[in-house]
C-alpha cells in the first residue's frame, strides 16, 4: 500500500518507568506504520510492554520520545481535550474484558460513543443496530450484558468500537478471556470485519493463530519491535 493510505504512523517511540533511583526501559525506538484496511498483530512475552505500547498508540499512555501520527494528527502533542476528541472520532478500542456498562442494553452500549459525540439519538440507534447486525447480534440488541455469553459480550464491544467508523481499531487481547471455540468465532468476526469495512486493526495478542492471520506480524523482543 502506498504511503498516502497510512492512517497510523508511529516513529521513534520509547518508554521508561522510573521507580525510585532506577529507570526501567519498557521499549525503545519503536517504528511502524498501519495502512487503511490493514490488520497488524503484535505478540511478545508477558511483561514485554504490549499493552503499554497499544495505550501509547491511542494516546492513553505517555511516551518519552517519538510521536504517533493518527490521520495526520500528532496525538502526543495535542492537549487532553483535543486528544480525547481525536480518540472519539478516529480510534476504536477493544479490551480483553469487554467493559460494557451493565445497566444498559447491548444496543445502548453500542450507541454510547455516538451519543458522547453529540449525534441525535435516532441516528445513533440506527448506526448501533447496523453494527450489531454486522457482528451477528441484532436479535440480542435489547439484552443487558449479564444476559449475554462471553463471546456475545465481546462482539458487542467490537460493535461499539466500530460504530463511530474510526480510522484505526486498537485491540488488547480481544480473545484472551474466551474459551478456544468462542475465541475462534470472535476471531472470524474480527477479521471478516477488518476485510470488509476498510478500517485498520492493531491487535495485541498471545494467540499465535490470531496473530498469524494478520496482514503483518510484529513481536516485542529485546525492548524493541521487530517485524516477523
Amino acid at each position: 500500500m502506498s504511503d498516502t493510505n497510512v492512517v497510523l504512523d508511529a516513529y521513534g517511540l520509547s518508554k521508561t518507568y522510573r521507580t525510585g533511583p532506577d529507570e526501567i526501559v519498557v521499549w525503545t525506538d519503536v517504528n511502524f506504520q498501519v495502512s487503511e484496511g490493514e490488520t497488524i498483530s503484535i505478540i511478545g512475552a508477558s511483561g514485554s510492554g504490549k499493552s503499554t505500547l497499544l495505550n501509547a498508540l491511542g494516546g492513553l499512555d505517555s511516551i518519552d520520545s517519538g510521536e504517533v501520527m493518527l490521520a495526520g494528527h500528532a496525538i502526543h502533542s495535542l492537549d487532553e481535550i483535543k486528544r480525547t476528541q481525536l480518540r472519539n472520532r478516529d480510534l476504536g478500542f477493544v479490551y480483553q474484558f469487554h467493559h460494557l456498562l451493565p445497566e444498559f442494553s447491548a444496543l445502548e452500549n453500542v450507541m454510547m460513543p455516538l451519543l458522547i459525540r453529540g449525534e441525535p439519538s435516532k441516528q445513533a440507534k440506527d448506526s448501533a443496530l447496523a453494527c450489531l447486525t454486522q457482528v451477528g447480534l441484532s436479535e440480542r440488541a435489547q439484552h443487558k450484558p449479564s444476559e449475554l455469553s462471553g463471546g456475545e459480550r465481546q462482539r458487542v464491544a467490537i460493535a461499539r468500537a466500530l460504530v463511530g467508523e474510526p480510522k484505526v481499531v486498537l485491540l488488547d487481547e480481544p480473545t484472551g478471556n474466551l474459551d478456544q471455540q468462542t475465541a475462534e468465532q470472535v476471531e472470524d468476526v474480527l477479521l471478516g470485519l477488518a476485510a470488509s469495512v476498510g478500517m485498520a486493526f492493531v491487535i495485541v495478542t498471545h494467540d499465535e493463530e490470531l496473530a498469524g492471520r494478520a496482514n503483518k506480524r510484529y513481536k516485542l523482543l529485546d525492548k524493541t519491535l521487530v517485524q516477523l
